[in-house]
């Protein structure tokens, strides 16, 4: 038996992806969710405390000695402004697109099993390469990003703010996955990290938080209309292939090769750019691993 779990399966390209595990012969899956259906795990990102539980019940549902073989962090939102801040007096978007997920990483790491695969939806808006239009990272400061009223820099417009807020925790996810593939337990167990990049894909919860007349235009262009868009830019793409994508990350099925931890969807083919120039550097990835543990109540 296949044991995957996962988070941001509810609704979007994550559910179609939870559709397709549940229905593998041989898999078992475990979905967190803020408002949990059937065969799901009571799980909300913005609460460390329901994290910490979130993890309990899964060690609970899996039992003694069982493994985890898939461990997939999709979940996100991207937020108006930077102005929310959680119950643990952290940032919105960083605490749901990244610290969340993070301590979820953290406390399942000794679950997984010989030759696991962690799943970390990122995003190619973390590149200025990219061109995404959106306010891309000035800094992977998990301080800063969980409190941005202590940011010198921070951005004066709330949208730019926001934006910057989303951004740079999916730079931090692509750090992480770079942390993990170096974990000297990971490596031992032959553990594969992958930050997956479904590029820019409508229709779904991502921007649930956003103002009426976005999540109109959002949910419109995740339909047949938007195709022709889809035609003209590479980093678009349908829910769908996003989903194919993603489950088979989770299901091994497809795998970077060794040593890569980026994968970026294009024009509905996986491709294995370079990530941007801060993702690379090892001592981002150093500093960004201790200070999350802080932030999340972990020893390093």
């Amino acid at each position: 038996m296949t044991t995957i779990v996962m988070t941001g399966g509810s609704s979007g390209f994550g559910a179609i992806a939870a559709q397709r595990l549940r229905r593998t012969p041989g898999v078992a899956l475990l979905t967190g969710a803020r408002v949990p259906a059937a065969g799901s795990l009571p799980l909300d990102l913005t609460r460390l405390g329901s994290v910490r539980a979130f993890a309990d019940s899964v060690r609970e549902r899996i039992g003694d000695g069982a493994r985890i073989d898939a461990l997939v962090l999709n979940a996100g939102v991207i937020r108006p402004d930077d102005s929310g801040r959680t119950a643990d007096g952290v940032e919105t978007a960083f605490a749901v697109n990244h610290l969340g997920h993070y301590l979820v990483l953290r406390l399942l790491m000794p679950c997984l099993a010989e030759r696991a695969r962690v799943v970390l939806t990122t995003s190619g808006t973390h590149d200025p390469a990219t061109g995404a239009g959106l306010a891309t990272p000035r800094h992977a400061d998990a301080e800063l990003l969980a409190h941005p009223d202590r940011d010198p820099d921070r951005h004066a417009a709330p949208r730019r703010a926001g934006e910057h807020a989303y951004t740079a925790a999916k730079l931090c996810n692509v750090l992480t996955a770079r942390s993990l593939s170096a974990h000297p337990a990971m490596r031992s167990r032959r553990v594969a990290a992958i930050a997956y990049d479904p590029g820019q894909v409508f229709g779904t919860g991502l921007a649930r938080d956003l103002a009426l007349p976005l999540r109109i235009a959002w949910s419109v262009l995740g339909t047949p209309l938007g195709a022709p868009l889809r035609g003209l830019n590479r980093t678009l793409n349908t829910r769908a292939a996003a989903a194919r994508v993603l489950a088979d990350l989770a299901l091994g099925t497809s795998a970077p090769p060794g040593g890569r931890t980026y994968a970026a969807l294009r024009a509905g083919r996986l491709t294995l750019p370079d990530p941007s120039a801060p993702a690379r550097r090892d001592d981002l990835a150093d500093a960004l691993w201790c200070t999350d543990a802080r932030l999340a109540g972990l020893a390093a």
